[in-house]
């Protein structure tokens, strides 16, 4: 009894051993593809302030949390087993597909674009901050949809990471990079909005050096929602251009890739130390004007089709 026990024993250790293994490669797959997807992260988090602004203060936190409920739903239950099965069984459609993708973040971006040149555009916006439940639930889904869209990108991005792992750990890591960046992004979107309020309390119960600082975070946390919605419409621009330039070349048609990756090495070669960010801002620029171009021909077939059947 006593020897099948110990070996009883020493099989539960072993097993435990290969599951705290298991969960440290799990955790180590999701850290390295969330990483090599900080960019489109960083994009997703200046993208969904702008749905928030102009929301009442109770508001804010409620519409930011059906977000992210939102996201991670698309996420686990749409992204996550389409992903699996088109990389198992049709991994050529992940590039077309996420192409479409691209397409409706440029139309985005270049429809608020729009907006922004049209000041009468806004008008229908104002009251306040009063949303009715009807404006609230179009503003939430319209927070999706745009979500939807870079959580793709970002779920292929980790995918391309982690291809060499079994189906399993692949499934397993690519739920922890569902989880951790969600929390990541609309923690960061939380504490940005709600950031005036953290500043209006410091001026009603702090004193002194505290005070002031709640003073210069409401003066300051108006121009930095306004600069953020800026940042986010210029994101949804430069994420679909980009998108739609590495589509571009992994169809085949490279020589828009290559134009933008000559001009990137020219602009690092002749820049010396702060090549690299140059280099980057080159191909951020670059993707963002195709991202325009391609935003505003679909905006005007879409106007035109509307004016048509009006």
């Amino acid at each position: 009894m006593s020897a099948g026990l110990a070996a009883l024993l020493d099989d539960v250790a072993a097993l435990a051993r290969l599951a705290a293994a298991s969960v440290d490669d799990v955790a180590a797959g999701a850290g390295r593809a969330s990483m090599k997807a900080a960019g489109v992260i960083v994009d997703d988090a200046a993208v969904t302030p702008r749905y928030v602004e102009g929301f009442k203060p109770e508001r804010e936190l409620p519409v930011i949390k059906r977000i992210a409920v939102g996201s991670l739903r698309n996420k686990l239950l749409f992204i996550l087993p389409a992903l699996l099965v088109l990389s198992e069984f049709v991994d050529w459609l992940l590039t077309p597909l996420l192409m479409v993708g691209g397409v409706y973040l440029c139309f985005e971006g270049a429809e608020k674009l729009w907006e922004m040149l049209r000041p009468h555009a806004h008008e229908a916006q104002e009251g306040g901050g009063v949303h009715t439940p009807e404006q609230e639930q179009e503003l939430v889904s319209g927070a999706i949809r745009t979500d939807f869209i870079l959580s793709a990108e970002i779920m292929v991005i980790s995918l391309n990471e982690v291809t060499d792992e079994a189906f399993v750990s692949r499934a397993l890591i690519l739920i922890a990079v569902a989880f951790a960046i969600t929390a990541v992004v609309y923690g960061a979107v939380a504490a940005i909005v709600k950031m005036d309020d953290v500043g209006l309390r410091l001026v009603q119960t702090g004193k002194g050096a505290a005070a002031s600082f709640g003073r210069g975070l409401v003066r300051a946390m108006p121009i930095v929602m306004s600069v953020l919605s800026k940042v986010g419409i210029a994101a949804m621009l430069w994420v679909g251009g980009h998108i739609l330039l590495v589509g571009l070349d992994d169809l085949g048609l490279h020589a828009p890739y290559d134009l933008v990756h000559d001009l990137e090495h020219e602009v690092d070669h002749a820049l010396g130390a702060v090549g690299g960010v140059a280099a980057w801002l080159t191909n951020t620029l670059a993707s963002a004007v195709l991202g325009v171009l391609v935003g505003a021909v679909v905006l005007a077939i879409l106007h035109r089709r509307h004016a048509a059947a009006h």
